[in-house]
C-alpha cells in the first residue's frame, strides 16, 4: 500500500519558516482554507498552521547548538485520532495513506486533538472544526499543475531542501533511500502510531571553543575604554542636503 509522507533533513533545516508561511498561503486558498488569523500583530495573536517550526537550544554554554524542529502531521499509519471521532470525520485514505478531516462531518469536539500525542491538530475558531496538515492533497493530484509542481507547498519553498516527499513504502523511493542511508527515524515510536514522517538525525560535530575566542578583540569598548562619541559641532545631514 502507497503511504505517501515527508523527510526532514534536521542537517540542513534552517528554521527560516518559508514552510510555513507556503503552508499557509496554499491552504488558505485551497480547499483547506481559508486559515484564521486573530489579531496577528497585537498582544495575544492566534491562528491556525498546519506546519510549525520549534527552535531549541541545547547544550552548555559555550557548546550549545541550535535545533530547528518542523512539525506537521504525521499522517500515522495507525492514526490514533481517526478511531476517536466521534462522527467519522478524520479518517485515513487506503489510496495513499493521507489522514484527512471531512469538515462537514467535523463537531469540533476536540477529540482528534486529545488523542494525537503529537499537538498536530488545531481547532480553526471562526469556523469550528479541527484541521491539519493535508500534504496538500489538491495540490499533488492536480493535472494542471506541471509534474514536478505537485508537490506539498512546504517541500517546493525550502530553500535548503530541507524536505523530501515521497512513498516510503517503495523501497526504491527518495524519501526511502534517504531514510535507509542516514538512519531516518519516527517520531515518538513507543506511542505505536507508526509515523510516516520521518526525520533524518543531526550529525554530531565537536569543536572546541577556547576562552579567548569569545571576546570580539575588535570591540570598541574593550579598545579605547567607551563607546565612539559623534562631534557635537558637525553638521547634521539633513544641514547640507536638499530633498
Amino acid at each position: 500500500m502507497t503511504q505517501l509522507a515527508l523527510v526532514i533533513d534536521l542537517n540542513v533545516c534552517v528554521g527560516c519558516h518559508a514552510c510555513v508561511t507556503s503552508c499557509k498561503q496554499w491552504n488558505t486558498s485551497g480547499a483547506a482554507g481559508s486559515l484564521m488569523d486573530d489579531n496577528p500583530y497585537g498582544k495575544d495573536p492566534t491562528g491556525t498552521f498546519f506546519n510549525r517550526v520549534q527552535t531549541y537550544e541545547v547544550g552548555e554554554f559555550p557548546n550549545t547548538e541550535t535545533i530547528h524542529f518542523p512539525k506537521s502531521c504525521l499522517h500515522c499509519e495507525d492514526p490514533p485520532c481517526v478511531p476517536v471521532c466521534p462522527t467519522g470525520a478524520s479518517y485515513k485514505r487506503a489510496e495513499d495513506g493521507i489522514v484527512l478531516v471531512d469538515y462537514d462531518k467535523c463537531i469540533g469536539c476536540k477529540y482528534c486533538s486529545w488523542a494525537c500525542p503529537y499537538g498536530a491538530r488545531e481547532i480553526d475558531e471562526k469556523q469550528k472544526v479541527m484541521k491539519k496538515c493535508t500534504l496538500c492533497v489538491d495540490r499533488i493530484y492536480d493535472l494542471t499543475l506541471p509534474e514536478a509542481e505537485r508537490k506539498p507547498a512546504c517541500v517546493l519553498a525550502c530553500p535548503t531542501s530541507a524536505r523530501l516527499y515521497g512513498d516510503v513504502h517503495d523501497p526504491e523511493s527518495e524519501v526511502s533511500r534517504a531514510i535507509c542511508e542516514s538512519g531516518g527515524y519516527p517520531l515518538m515510536p513507543e506511542w505505536g502510531t507508526q509515523p510516516a514522517n520521518h526525520y533524518l538525525p543531526r550529525r554530531k560535530t565537536r569543536i572546541k571553543i577556547h576562552a579567548d575566542e569569545l571576546t570580539r578583540v575588535d570591540n570598541p569598548l574593550k579598545k579605547d575604554g567607551h563607546l565612539p562619541e559623534t562631534d557635537k559641532n558637525a553638521p547634521f545631514l539633513e544641514d547640507s542636503t536638499s530633498w
